[in-house]
């Protein structure tokens, strides 16, 4: 892919001035400049299509992500059709300088929208409002077009990333993905409790928030008849919409313990359409390992509460900050479950110290999204195996 390198002017500036020719002309344009810290990354907006547990086959907008070895001029067509739920997870470092590139390939099966799209970091202190994606501050990236956002990475934690244009709806049809920033601290080594860590979710100076293996467990949820009419090209019921398919990661149960990425569905002629749903939600650790659960909820119109059956849960940090109060003092807590609203993020751990080995279940106690109406496959479940 053909990427511009700049080195003389600040990165902020030069970004900026590119960044509004690129969309005057409408060109796939990426950025990733030659400074110290930089982490590029590219992602496309379009359309695709998603498979329930239960067979069902339901049409989603969503991100996916644009390979180096792909040439600029072929992004539209490599792209098209290709949206990932949820979009790829982007895990970057404090201290990062982040060039995040869009580009916005269109809806293949939409020809008759021309609907823009930006990237929200949710919960980020960005400085800069033309990054934000909202877009009564700033603009949303047209057809054809590929803005390249820019995040100076300064706070750790738990994050998530969605559109902002015409949010309700595009959230609503997938464009959803997991972020999450590790800590300077992490590579020096804490002890805490007995146990040594190198791992951190957030610079707590003390070693509290080490792990040893770390999962994101992104919480979502469809309303199969608003993604029906919407590739029906009939009216969308935004006012009666009613989430039947709960997911974790993009999948129902079973699906969430394949390891593997879901086979995709087929298109009318036959063909195997673009892979779409490529992260599990298997959680594996062996004994005496302490898991991070990185929870996030992007539905947007449900609260989910989620429970680990016969495991220990703590609350460390939640939307993005440690639980430390303003002297320093803990404030994490011990609970059975976790209840998020829309846009809300936990850092969960569980201690397998002294647990059995054996298959445990982390669901949903919202017991209706269990299943998917009256059928026996899909809901809002997977498994965590300590071996």
């Amino acid at each position: 892919m053909k990427t511009q390198f700049l080195k003389k002017a600040s990165p902020l500036a030069l970004i900026l001035g590119a960044m509004f020719a690129a969309q005057a002309h409408g060109t796939v344009f990426v950025q990733c400049p030659n400074v110290p810290n930089a982490v590029c990354k590219h992602l496309a907006a379009g359309d695709g299509f998603a498979t329930m547990a239960d067979g069902k086959v339901l049409y989603t907008f969503g991100f996916s992500e644009v390979p180096s070895s792909v040439a600029a001029s072929d992004v539209m067509t490599a792209s098209s059709l290709a949206a990932n739920i949820p979009g790829p997870t982007i895990n970057v470092k404090e201290g990062d300088q982040f060039y995040l590139s869009l580009s916005n390939v269109g809806m293949v099966m939409r020809p008759d929208l021309f609907d823009a799209h930006t990237v929200h970091f949710h919960g980020f202190p960005n400085a800069a409002p033309v990054f934000d994606g909202e877009p009564e501050s700033t603009f949303g990236i047209n057809m054809g077009s590929t803005l390249t956002y820019f995040y100076n990475v300064v706070e750790p934690g738990t994050f998530l990333y969605h559109c902002h244009v015409e949010a309700a709806e595009h959230m609503q049809m997938g464009m959803l993905g997991n972020l999450y920033v590790d800590p300077k601290q992490n590579g020096t080594a804490y002890t805490f409790q007995g146990k040594s860590y190198s791992k951190f979710v957030y610079n707590d100076g003390d070693g509290s928030t080490g792990y040893d293996v770390s999962y994101p467990i992104q919480l979502s949820s469809m309303d199969s008849a608003f993604h029906d009419l919407h590739v029906g090209v009939q009216p969308l019921p935004f006012a009666d919409m009613n989430d039947n398919y709960a997911m974790l990661n993009g999948r129902g149960y079973p699906d969430t313990v394949n390891p593997l990425d879901l086979a995709p569905s087929l298109d009318d002629q036959g063909a195997a359409r673009k892979v779409s749903q490529k992260i599990p939600s298997l959680v594996t650790a062996t004994q005496n390992q302490r898991i991070l659960l990185r929870v996030s909820n992007v539905s947007i119109t449900e609260y989910f509460t989620v429970t680990a059956l016969g495991l220990p849960m703590k609350v460390v940090g939640s939307g993005a900050h440690i639980l430390r109060g303003p002297s320093g003092k803990d404030l994490s807590y011990d609970t059975a479950s976790v209840t998020l609203g829309g846009g809300e993020t936990a850092d969960v751990m569980i201690d397998t110290t002294g647990v059995p080995a054996g298959t445990y279940f982390l669901y949903t106690t919202n017991l209706n999204y269990l299943s998917n109406g009256n059928e026996d496959f899909g809901g809002m479940m997977t498994e965590i195996v300590i071996q």
